[in-house]
């Protein structure tokens, strides 16, 4: 039997042990599923208590169970669900006794919703948004997630697709009657005006300011700077708690220590490095290569000096590649003289140059305001944002190309034009999963959680 042709089960909530826990169960045999343990079928979408038991027989829990018959389920099969217990016990006996029933087997991480995907419940923008939600840390990410899911790309590349066939038809029907005269010149206006108006929509949302695919990983921002100069107090001080070792003998941090962090509905990953300096010891000049190597790709770098300490342009010039800018990715830098409460600069410099104090918590406040600031200003307008994966960009900029290409040609013959839009169209397939996709299926839903 086909692995899509077998009915899968899964734990579709949180880890035991737990209130309430869901088994799903998707596919042909879900029904029998179903009435081998609860005796027989509750009315569709109707939540039924029951006793659960096991094919010999014996009782398993006191449970809820509900029928959703396909195809009017999430994944367009029959589904059956198990509230049950959420002890480990009652989740093993139970998972143990659905495993017993032919074909019955235990579900892939991201199978339910490929099932959907591939029954049609949702296209593959709405999978990778739904993909997005499961995974957002913070309110920014879950918006923009949820519209995803609820079709905000997926609607209009629909339309366009069903825009460049329909002048596709227009331009193929001027080709079929090329000897009736003026015909093929009737069909062809309004055609070139259609690709014309397709062409500035799609452009227009590829133009879109903002970086809503960023928004899905974050921006990152590195603490650098010489050793001992308050980098793992800093980073300590942004978490709100310890995760850095803060030692008062140079060269503790050995590795890169990484912080999730939420501001403003923001993710920031904060990056505490290695002290950067000349050193013989093995340990920490790995220490030293790595934090190059994450300061070299941060999108904004926090390089703290002590108080009123000139700045070394030297240690400063190791975080680029070639001794200039252009190594740090695009990324910034900011000076933040620490250790104000020691004596020296108090004050907020020009843009970019901050006082603080790691220890005392002095000056943390404005530094957290200029970091979402900055935020807001790298993310841009990502709030309205309709593209959300380089994946999605790509094949969108495809169909902008074979829609320009196909104006050009116009004039040529009809037939290269129409075959552009051929490409136009099937990169929208594409992009919804219509058509030839098996290459990115894998990588997208392997990446989901199992039970989703």
């Amino acid at each position: 039997m086909h692995p899509r042709d077998q009915t899968i089960f899964a734990l579709s909530s949180g880890r035991a042990p737990s209130a309430i826990a869901v088994v799903r169960v998707s596919g042909p045999q879900a029904s029998f599923v179903l009435t081998t343990l609860a005796g027989k079928l509750p009315e569709p979408r109707l939540a039924s208590r029951r006793l659960l038991r096991d094919p010999d027989r014996q009782p398993i829990d006191d449970a809820v169970v509900l029928w959703f018959p396909g195809p009017g389920s999430a994944t367009g099969e029959d589904i059956a669900e198990f509230h049950v217990h959420g002890g480990r016990a009652v989740l093993a006996a139970l998972l143990a006794a659905i495993s017993k029933i032919p074909n019955a087997r235990a579900a892939e991480p991201g199978e339910f919703t490929r099932r959907s995907f591939e029954n049609g419940k949702l296209d593959l923008t709405e999978a990778e948004g739904l993909d997005d939600l499961i995974h957002a840390d913070t309110d920014r990410q879950r918006r923009q997630a949820l519209r995803q899911l609820q079709g905000l790309l997926g609607h209009r590349a629909r339309d366009w697709r069903e825009r460049i066939i329909e002048a596709s038809a227009l331009i193929e029907a001027g080709i079929d009657f090329s000897d009736e005269g003026d015909v093929p010149a009737e069909l062809m206006a309004p055609a070139v005006k259609a690709i014309k108006a397709l062409h500035d929509e799609i452009a227009e949302v590829l133009a879109a300011q903002g970086q809503a695919e960023r928004l899905r990983d974050g921006l990152v921002v590195a603490i650098a700077g010489e050793p001992n100069v308050g980098k793992s107090t800093l980073i300590n001080q942004l978490a709100r708690r310890e995760v850095a070792i803060v030692s008062p003998h140079a060269g503790t941090t050995r590795d890169v220590i990484e912080v999730q962090l939420d501001l403003d509905g923001y993710p920031v990953t904060v990056i505490d490095t290695a002290g950067i300096r000349e050193t013989d010891d093995p340990v920490e000049q790995e220490g030293v290569r790595r934090a190059r190597a994450r300061a070299e790709d941060a999108d904004l770098v926090l390089w703290l000096v002590e108080g009123e300490q000139a700045v070394d342009p030297d240690s400063m010039r190791s975080l680029w590649k070639s001794g200039d800018r252009s190594g740090l990715s695009g990324g910034s830098v900011w000076i933040v003289r620490n250790k104000i409460d020691l004596g020296g600069a108090g004050e907020v410099g020009p843009r970019g140059e901050f006082g603080i104090s790691a220890s005392q918590g002095d000056g943390i406040p404005e530094l957290v305001d200029a970091l979402v600031k900055f935020a807001a200003e790298f993310f841009g307008t990502s709030e309205g944002a309709v593209v959300t994966r380089a994946r999605q960009r790509d094949l969108l900029r495809r169909a902008s190309d074979n829609l320009r290409r196909s104006l050009e040609l116009v004039e040529e013959g009809e037939e290269l034009a129409a075959e552009e839009l051929r490409a136009a169209a099937y990169a929208l397939g594409r992009l919804l999963g219509r058509v030839d996709v098996e290459d990115v299926l894998g990588a997208i839903f392997q990446k989901f959680c199992i039970g989703k």
